[in-house]
């Protein structure tokens, strides 16, 4: 038996390839970033052949740095990043435009024509997402209306859509030659397309875009033992390896920190943040703006599903303090600068870049620095920057708890931005509650291993998981109760100050 499960990671900024053990330790890893394409305000693309050549590379990076080959896995996950919307025409493997990314708000208009025409409760019931420019429907249109010759590409069945873990499957699985289109329930629920009770794609919401049924992907479990295709001899891997685990980012962080109970939930801090909730086999709609999605589907078992609150902005907001503002030449730099103040100087940062997302959802909402005098500093700035990280994520938990019932008594945390310890800290400050990291940092890729693994019998059943999670650090709450008060109270009048800054009518 294959001693290897792989997982291929396919974010926002970067693809990585990542080979986990049975005990879920990371083996061997390759990472490359892409190019971030932003033609104009607002819109946000990548390159989709950039992300496959990628793609081959770290696959092959990876199997070499660990000396290993195809016959050594036992099977392959895909995880990626949701909403990214890619189409391609099928016979001849070409892009007919490049990715348009999550963060991308050109199809802000679609977004609001949608609630005025009321259409608006019929998505958030089917779906269980609001219209918003996050998510693939409005970008997909967008394309049609846009693109010459795509209209009619698609209506002939040559153009196809997807997310880029779809894209990813194509191409492993052959592409022209045979390659497969499929999906799995947590990527197809972020289209705005996909109904939560049939768990397929829905004709009134798909005549709501104007997108043909037959661009989109068929649908699968997040786990199946059915396998989606194999990879082919020719390609990256080598061999013939079963991919069979597929799970948007967030679903897999989820799957990776074993939030398999009800009420469990994780926060990862990557591009963005992203806190779920698992629900169990209920779906429970948000009364307080958040989304409602599937966690996991593993084979023939009901799906589970989630309360998510999504955050469009946090770790990228500290890409832009080095990238933009020039201020620090790595993110690990933006910790010792914070630690430089004592706090932030009545600072206020809210980083809404593209607008805000959960529990807000206003597309209108733009960026906004507040509580300046000219005492302040770029160390203000920095530990600002790291407040907002965590002052999104408690706007995010505090509707939760509303929704749900359940107030957390601990946070789960993974990506990036969780090795910043005064981050850390903070969140537990304003959060007040314990955030805990656990020794494997990287649960998003392992997560997508674990749905692979599952499917294959590499792992029996999900207490095997269970036991492969071990915590490494814990951050106590140290404000009190006034402190947290006062400062959220700030917070949330400096939200206020982004409001109604674009016309999005």
């Amino acid at each position: 038996m294959a001693d290897f499960v792989g997982a291929l990671d396919q974010g926002t900024t970067s693809t990585r390839f990542m080979i986990f053990d049975h005990s879920g330790n990371e083996i061997a890893k390759r990472q490359l970033e892409h190019e971030q394409i932003m033609p104009q305000a607002g819109w946000v693309e990548h390159s989709p052949l950039e992300i496959i050549d990628r793609t081959r590379t770290v696959i092959g990076g990876a199997l070499a740095n660990a000396n290993l080959q195809a016959s050594d896995l036992d099977s392959i996950g895909i995880t990626n990043q949701r909403e990214t919307a890619v189409v391609w025409n099928k016979k001849t493997g070409r892009p007919y435009y490049n990715a348009i990314v999550w963060q991308d708000t050109r199809t802000d208009k679609i977004a609001s024509a949608l609630e005025r025409e009321g259409k608006g409760d019929v998505i958030r019931q089917k779906a269980g997402i609001p219209p918003a420019t996050y998510f693939s429907a409005g970008k997909v249109q967008w394309m049609l209306e846009n693109v010459d010759g795509l209209r009619e590409a698609a209506e002939a069945g040559d153009a196809i859509f997807g997310n880029t873990d779809s894209w990813v499957l194509w191409n492993l699985t052959g592409g022209t030659d045979g390659g497969v289109h499929v999906t799995d329930v947590t990527n197809a629920s972020r289209t705005m397309l996909m109904n939560l009770e049939t768990l397929d794609w829905d004709d009134e919401l798909l005549s709501f875009f104007g997108i043909p049924r037959s661009m989109l992907p068929t649908i699968r479990p997040s786990s199946d033992p059915d396998f989606y295709g194999t990879t082919q001899r020719s390609g990256p891997v080598g061999g013939e390896v079963p991919l069979c685990g597929d799970l948007g980012d967030q679903q897999a962080a989820t799957v990776g920190q074993v939030c398999f109970a009800p009420g469990a939930a994780k926060n990862t801090y990557g591009t963005g943040n992203f806190l779920l909730m698992n629900t169990g086999e209920e779906i429970v709609r948000s009364k307080s703006g958040l989304l409602t999605t599937p966690a996991y589907k593993f084979g023939d078992a009901p799906a589970v599903f989630a309360l998510e609150g999504s955050i469009a902005v946090t770790g990228s907001a500290v890409q832009w303090l080095r990238d933009q503002l020039g201020i620090i030449s790595g993110a690990a730099e933006t910790e010792q600068l914070a630690r430089q103040v004592e706090d932030t100087g009545g600072m206020y940062f809210v980083p809404a870049f593209s607008g805000l997302f959960a529990p807000y959802w206003r597309s209108d909402a733009r960026g906004a620095i507040v509580g300046m005098s000219r005492f302040n500093t770029n160390a203000h700035l920095a530990r600002a920057t790291l407040e907002s990280i965590c002052y999104q994520s408690k706007d995010v938990a505090d509707a939760m708890a509303k929704d749900s019932g359940v107030t957390l008594d601990v946070l789960k945390v993974d990506g990036g931005v969780t090795a910043n310890s005064l981050c850390m800290q903070l969140q537990a400050d304003i959060l007040g509650v314990p955030v805990s990291r656990p020794v494997v940092a990287e649960t998003t890729a392992l997560g997508a291993a674990y749905a692979a693994g599952l499917a294959t019998g590499f792992w029996s059943n999900t207490d095997e998981l269970r036991a492969n999670w071990n915590e490494a650090t814990r951050w106590d709450p140290e404000w009190s109760d006034e402190q947290r008060a006062s400062g959220y109270a700030g917070w949330q009048k400096a939200v206020q100050r982004t409001l109604d800054w674009v016309d999005v009518d």
